[in-house]
């Protein structure tokens, strides 16, 4: 059964938003007493979050869909919809967002590092939002926006110090069980590790991790064997270790020739040039491997490499590795430019930004691209004309209806607005209400305006001091 997985493709997808609600308040002697509707509440997001705990993608290999609650609808009273709940996804640390063309979204590497994979969709206005002084009484509320829909793939590479590489069996793993208090599987067969291991040193004062990385041979960096499947592990690491088995029993087969073709299959991967490496003659305790290592050594060294002959069964030469490795790791961390504090930066938009294009298609179709026009259309209930009419009113108040005249529309023409995939389409009629204008001022509500029997006699006495005024103006005396 799989135990470790570093590699996922995730299907996400965030809260809807809830519909405002359209409601009149009502009680004794004022039946008709002004909007009350509430808004939507906000779709839940889903969040990707670094948790130390956590060191596999595997929950998300048998569950690869995960969806956050919707908001809930606004209700009368002005009572507002509760907001849906975020959907938390713990990751492990070294974690990369990719989208499906294999573009970096987020590297989310130190714990609580988080990054919002599908944003949760905003709850329409009720009616009591949208009333003002021209639109006493909205008849309409405003939808919840859909939620996003998005697929990631997760890639896990692990945050380690120091990595290392080399062919299977050649005493990887036995040289991190004795340098750390990591227990990964030992055998004397190949690709007996089928995951990275991790494990902790201390060297002195320095503390560094050191990982395991399993399956590379010649080819792996093509795919061959598990080496393509595990080799973005040693992406992070600070200090590359060869670990060169000089006790092998394959004929065909060196230190110096293993090393050729390892620096090979890194170089093929790419972006580790700058690392610093270090070469560890392993098993040394047996009699044809000391002699080895020392028939190689010089030519290692003269190649540049620093040189340990090691023995992770006899624990031989392990203290003087694992103090050359915390003086690397210490160097490299020391190299490492000091983090900032994140700037909030601002960019303000410029004054002829009108944030929206229209285009004409090969067709003659003219197409309204921008997040307002889009968004506002989503947020509409086309089977209520007050609303379609107030859609009308915001486009025309942002230009849109402006520039179709400039870009050539006419009366009579077609007119989608959003992506070809999901765009309303509709035929375009200059300063037309689309049913609205028969409503009187676009959203006031004629029951509203009922005279009361109070504000009646007032204005009744008013014009009667009016037209007394108007005869004493006029008087004209002998």
């Amino acid at each position: 059964m799989t135990t470790f997985v570093d590699r996922v493709e995730l299907h996400v997808a965030a809260g809807n938003g809830g519909h405002g609600c359209a409601s009149v308040h009502r009680e004794k002697f004022k039946p008709l007493g002004g909007p009350d509707g509430g808004n939507g509440g906000r779709g839940g997001d889903v969040i990707l979050t670094v948790d130390q705990s956590v060191t596999t993608l595997l929950d998300y290999h048998h569950s690869p869909h995960r969806k956050a609650t919707n908001g809930k609808p606004g209700e009368g009273g002005n009572r507002f919809g509760k907001d849906g709940q975020d959907l938390v996804l713990p990751v492990p640390d070294g974690t990369v967002v990719l989208d499906k063309a294999g573009n970096v979204l987020a590297d989310l590497v130190g714990h609580g590092t988080s990054y919002i994979a599908a944003q949760g969709g905003r709850g329409g206005l009720g009616n009591a939002a949208l009333a003002s002084a021209r639109r006493k009484a909205p008849g309409f509320a405003l939808l919840g926006e859909p939620g996003d829909v998005r697929e990631v793939v997760l890639e896990l590479k692990t945050v380690a110090d120091v990595a290392l590489v080399g062919y299977p069996s050649a005493g990887k793993s036995s040289l991190i069980s004795v340098l750390s208090a990591a227990k990964p599987k030992i055998a004397d067969y190949p690709f007996t590790t089928l995951v990275p291991n991790l494990g902790v040193v201390t060297a002195g004062s320095t503390v560094y991790t050191v990982a395991d990385v399993p399956g590379l041979i010649p080819g792996a960096s093509q795919g061959k064997g598990l080496g393509l499947e595990f080799l973005r592990h040693v992406e992070r690491c600070s200090v590359l270790v060869h670990v060169l088995d000089t006790a092998t029993l394959e004929s065909d087969r060196d230190p110096a020739s293993d090393l050729d073709a390892i620096e090979e299959e890194l170089r093929q991967y790419g972006g580790l040039d700058n690392r610093p490496r270090i070469v560890v003659l392993n098993k040394i305790d047996v009699p044809d491997g000391k002699g080895l290592a020392e028939m190689v050594r010089p030519d290692l060294e003269e190649r540049g490499y620093r040189v340990f002959e090691v023995s992770a069964v006899a624990h031989m030469g392990l203290k003087e590795l694992s103090y050359a490795l915390g003086e690397l790791v210490a160097k490299a961390r020391a190299a490492k430019p000091k983090e900032e504090a994140t700037r909030i930066v601002i960019r303000p938009k410029a004054v002829d930004d009108t944030g929206f294009t229209v285009t004409r298609e090969a067709d003659g179709l003219f197409r309204v691209r921008g997040e307002k026009p889009e968004r506002w259309v989503r947020q509409t209930d086309f089977n209520n004309d007050e609303a379609v009419g107030y859609l009308a009113d915001r486009l025309n108040r942002l230009g849109v209806e402006e520039e179709l005249m400039k870009a050539g529309a006419r009366s009579g023409d077609g007119v989608a607005i959003g992506p070809e995939e999901n765009a309303v389409v509709f035929d375009w009629e200059p300063s037309v209400m689309a049913g609205a204008e028969m409503l009187g001022r676009r959203g006031e509500d004629h029951r509203l305006e009922e005279a009361r029997p109070a504000a009646q006699r007032r204005r009744d006495r008013q014009a009667e001091r009016d037209d007394a005024q108007r005869e004493f103006d006029d008087f004209e005396p002998f």
